[in-house]
């Protein structure tokens, strides 16, 4: 009895071999280009429509239209400077009450909190920032709108009234509405963003040039500013773009707080609007083809190109030549 011989395995070629991963490869870069290709062509697409939707705005009234601070239905008058003025102000408000509350947060998690307590708090902070921004609105209109009316603004006013520069920033009635409370909303909302990215930036450093430092004799303020913050100058930038990003376009926690009024000044303490909360208010009650419908679409189509300025300045600032 005779046994068959065994069966060798089949010998796949070289040129077999580099063919099939230059199939795998090439449909990879398909799925990955069109991927990319229909990002493109959504954010194009968002461009496109509010600037061939707002056209009849800027046909009006120009190119003006950006800083005219009238806003009136009733005349046909629209201007954008208002709602960009209070959108600007509020952003700025928010962002530098966030970044030094961030920063602080996420380093000392990184540098000084118990591995136990770091992890809990860190837990904490992520679950913060997926809070909706619905809520932060009534949080900030049940809470902080309150306390701005009969603690904070009485205060500044019985003490600085009279001090040149200050006077014109805290004037007005109490309301408890305006700029400085819709920036402590926005703080509160971009905040664990910006200490999420900060943490993670801060936790991806070697741990061999804090070490060196200190072996040093750096203290843990010098470690800070001169170690931690040139290393993670980049991510650090990173998370302030995100949150002034969220902050720019913030629409019900804004409404909530700002108190709606199209006015320009520089009262922290007035109510004023911003560019998404009036879009949301008028939006429904603005008539197809009508002119308060196109100066909303271009309310927004110029708000898509100051995200995209300050985008711009952020790479300026990373130092991004590519």
């Amino acid at each position: 009895m005779t046994l068959a011989p065994a069966r060798q395995p089949e010998k796949v070629s070289v040129a077999e071999h580099t063919e099939k991963r230059s199939n795998a490869d090439t449909a990879f870069q398909a799925v990955v280009g069109g991927c990319s290709l229909l990002v493109l062509i959504v954010l194009g697409g968002l461009v496109v429509l509010m600037g061939v939707g707002g056209q009849d705005a800027f046909k009006t009234f120009g190119l003006g239209f950006a800083f005219r601070d009238v806003w009136n239905p009733v005349s046909n008058e629209y201007g954008a400077w208002a709602p960009l003025f209070g959108t600007i102000i509020s952003t700025l408000i928010g962002v530098l009450i966030a970044t030094p509350l961030a920063f602080g947060t996420a380093f000392w998690l990184t540098a000084i909190a118990p591995p136990k307590i770091s992890a809990i708090v860190g837990t904490a902070v992520q679950l913060l920032a997926a809070v909706p921004s619905i809520i932060f609105g009534m949080w900030g209109f049940f809470t902080i709108v309150p306390f701005m009316a009969r603690h904070v603004q009485p205060f500044m006013m019985h003490h600085f009234r009279h001090v040149p520069g200050i006077n014109m920033l805290i004037h007005g009635a109490p309301f408890g509405t305006g700029l400085m409370t819709a920036g402590l909303v926005l703080a509160m909302m971009i905040a664990p963003f910006m200490t999420a990215v900060m943490r993670d930036v801060f936790s991806a450093m070697p741990g061999m040039l804090r070490e060196s430092a200190y072996g040093l004799g750096a203290t843990r303020w010098d470690v800070m500013w001169k170690v931690v913050v040139p290393w993670s100058r980049s991510g650090m930038i990173g998370a302030i773009v995100l949150g002034m990003g969220r902050a720019l376009g913030e629409t019900m926690a804004v409404t909530f707080v700002i108190g709606n009024v199209t006015a320009v000044g520089w009262s922290l303490f007035a109510p004023r609007s911003t560019v998404a909360s009036l879009i949301a208010l008028q939006f429904p009650e603005s008539p197809a083809g009508s002119l308060r419908l196109s100066s909303l679409l271009a309310l927004g189509f110029i708000l898509m190109l100051l995200s995209f300025a300050s985008l711009s300045l952020a790479r300026m600032l990373r130092g991004d030549s590519k």
